[in-house]
């Protein structure tokens, strides 16, 4: 897997919905009305990530979720990262 320059990088960040530069990893927070939603969107996004086998940083705390993506494998961030950011927007949010 290779790692994405910074051409690459920024090109990428432009086809998908808020999610920006983090040190190594591209990073969104994402807000719900309560806990229960918040939870309804992390099974949605667990399932997308088994789905591709690439899995996401994340914290949850009540209605709030941070998901950082960075592929360990290949030091930083690469396509599956995107893919799956791609997916995680998808998934209503």
């Amino acid at each position: 897997m290779k790692k994405a320059t910074a051409a690459e990088i920024e090109a990428a960040l432009k086809n998908l919905n808020a999610w920006e530069l983090d040190d190594d990893a591209i990073a969104k927070s994402f807000e719900f009305e309560d806990f229960t939603q918040a939870w309804a969107f992390m099974q949605k996004v667990a399932a997308a990530a088994d789905e591709l086998d690439h899995h996401p940083e994340w914290t949850n705390v009540y209605n709030k979720v941070l998901i950082r993506l960075s592929t360990h494998d290949a030091g930083g961030i690469t396509d599956r990262d995107f893919k799956l950011a791609a997916r995680i927007d998808a998934a209503g949010a």
